[in-house]
């Protein structure tokens, strides 16, 4: 176990620098920390093996770590939502260009909420096709962790959701992790 207040002084796998995850870490921690950057589905064995003292986990390594005998020190989730009165954490997402014009985002935006649609629609078969990529997942396992991110939120944000994202971008250029933005457009067809 490592404590908050500790945590900083330790190297920290990450996958990457330019994703939500990492900015959502640096705001919970609050400071700048020791990190290395490890391909994510990596990250448990680096921590296993000793290379790094804990690791910033995404996918089905959330589900998993504890099969290699690591323990949660924190779930950033969580901090979010208690740290903003439930607003859920936004992870990921797609963007497009503003100079593609308006025709060509609704169209984008079409395709996107297409596919979104037929997976919820067609969950068994997406999730036959997700278990080919499930790196160990059993079916229960890859059910659940499908459901954490192709659900109503992906669908449709909605107001709560288009909040929390403001938000963490907010929070983000305040600490001056993340350009201030102008505005965030959401487009929706």
């Amino acid at each position: 176990p490592i404590e908050k207040a500790d945590l900083a002084e330790r190297l920290i796998a990450v996958p990457g620098t330019l994703t939500s995850a990492f900015l959502a870490l640096r705001l919970f921690l609050g400071r700048e920390f020791q990190h290395r950057v490890d391909p994510f589905e990596q990250i448990l064995d680096v921590v296993e093996r000793g290379d790094a003292d804990a690791g910033l986990i995404i996918h089905e390594g959330q589900l998993t770590y504890d099969r290699q005998g690591l323990i949660l020190v924190a779930d950033l989730g969580r901090w979010w939502g208690e740290h903003t009165g439930g607003l859920p954490l936004p992870l990921g997402g797609n963007l497009v260009r503003r100079d593609l014009g308006a025709e060509t985002i609704r169209d984008l935006t079409r395709i996107l909420r297409d596919s979104i649609e037929f997976g919820l629609d067609n969950r068994e078969e997406a999730l036959d096709y997700a278990m080919e990529f499930g790196r160990g997942l059993d079916r229960p396992l890859a059910n659940q962790f499908v459901g954490m991110y192709v659900n109503a939120w992906t669908r449709d944000y909605g107001e709560r959701g288009r909040r929390a994202i403001e938000l963490f971008l907010a929070e983000g250029a305040a600490a001056g992790l993340v350009p201030t933005l102008a505005r965030v457009e959401f487009v929706t067809v």
